[in-house]
């Protein structure tokens, strides 16, 4: 209430002080026509004002703001690769039905054109990336997710993932899967219909893996080729994946 009043007042004083400096201007030239004539060409003048800095100008600043804020994000987006993303889509990889005929793409990815990536991000959609949790170690899968858990809730916390909805939905799909796991003492010997609900829980978490890991890379490869370099090397379908340049 206070700083509406506050608006108040300002608006007051500010018209006031216009009627001032109209009154002088007519106390020292007598000339009410010229005032006249330039008080209707500014009123005039202000529909085209507000369209230039209320919706030009301020769309342009607010654009320019959100590219600084996602540029930013993405770089959350790494440390969640470098600290998490990675290693869990190896460790997923571990579940699939269907491994190598995603694997064998991936290998190829240094050399994708943005055609590239949007294709296989549409194939990926309609691929059927079944997941066999007995496959693999369920139980081993759990500890290793549940030492990531308080580093998901931090970065959950950050304001900027408002801006980025799919990273978003990756990360609530991952601590959603983190959390079903930690509710469990232990992933041996769970009934068929528990099983079947993790799954649901992994594939979740995997699709959406996989594609924020195609965006990211994409992402790396157009403004950031060092930094692509090392994720190539380091590519979590490459089971032969080294850091070290051959």
């Amino acid at each position: 209430m206070k700083r509406y009043n506050w608006y108040v007042i300002a608006g007051i004083m500010l018209i006031t002080l216009s009627a001032l400096l109209y009154s002088m201007h007519y106390f020292l030239f007598h000339d009410s026509h010229h005032i006249f004539i330039y008080f209707v060409g500014d009123i005039a003048f202000v529909p085209i004002e507000v369209l230039l800095v209320t919706i030009i100008i301020h769309r342009m600043l607010n654009m320019r703001e959100k590219k600084t804020m996602l540029e930013k994000l993405n770089m959350v987006i790494g440390a969640f690769f470098s600290e998490v993303g990675t290693s869990l889509l190896k460790q997923f990889g571990e579940f699939l039905t269907l491994q190598n005929t995603v694997s064998s793409r991936m290998l190829t990815i240094k050399d994708w054109s943005k055609i590239d990536f949007q294709d296989f991000k549409n194939n990926l959609k309609a691929t059927d990336l079944s997941i066999d949790i007995k496959k693999g170690d369920l139980e081993q899968f759990r500890l290793s997710v549940l030492g990531k858990k308080e580093f998901l809730l931090r970065l959950l916390e950050n304001p900027n993932l408002l801006e980025h909805d799919t990273f978003t939905d990756l990360l609530w799909a991952v601590t959603h899967l983190t959390e079903e796991l930690a509710y469990r003492d232990s992933c041996t010997d769970l009934p068929e219909t528990d099983l079947q609900h993790l799954t649901g829980d992994m594939k979740r978490a995997y699709i959406l893996l996989v594609q924020e890991w195609l965006d990211y890379m994409q992402h790396l490869k157009q403004n950031y080729q060092y930094l692509f370099s090392l994720a190539v090397r380091m590519n979590p379908f490459n089971p032969t994946a080294s850091p070290v340049i051959r």
